[in-house]
């Protein structure tokens, strides 16, 4: 029969256990290796779909800074219109406002003689104003 020292048998319990930590440790690296091939797949999912977004991004982007300038345009040209209109107002008003506001007043003074002289009415006397 054979005898079995007891250094041998500690070295087969370590290297049992080795064994064992071994396999769980290639289980635990495995599963790893599946979690980061899944994470790379989601990654490169991720941005096959953002890049058609950041695209279509970029293009509203660019639509809206070209919507801006020509709002920016349009507001420019409001401006100058209203500018003119108003340089317009006074040239008009300093045209034609004088000569008629002379025209209502000599129109105003033919009405007033000839509705004096219709009446037949001796022209009234002055008022006189005493100061003492």
């Amino acid at each position: 029969m054979y005898t079995v020292s007891g250094g041998e048998v500690a070295g087969t319990l370590v290297a049992v256990f080795w064994a064992i930590l071994v396999s769980f440790l290639a289980v635990a690296l495995a599963r790893l290796a599946q979690t980061l091939r899944a994470t790379t797949k989601l990654v490169a999912d991720v941005t096959d779909q953002a890049v058609p977004l950041l695209a279509d991004a970029s293009a509203a982007v660019r639509s809206a800074q070209t919507q801006i300038e020509r709002v920016d345009a349009i507001a420019s040209d409001v401006q100058e219109v209203t500018s003119n209109a108003s340089a317009l107002s006074t040239t008009v008003a300093s045209t034609f406002g004088g000569p008629l506001v002379k025209v209502a007043a000599f129109g105003y003074g033919v009405r007033r003689a000839v509705s004096g002289r219709k009446e037949d009415t001796p022209p009234k006397a002055p008022r006189r104003t005493v100061i003492v």
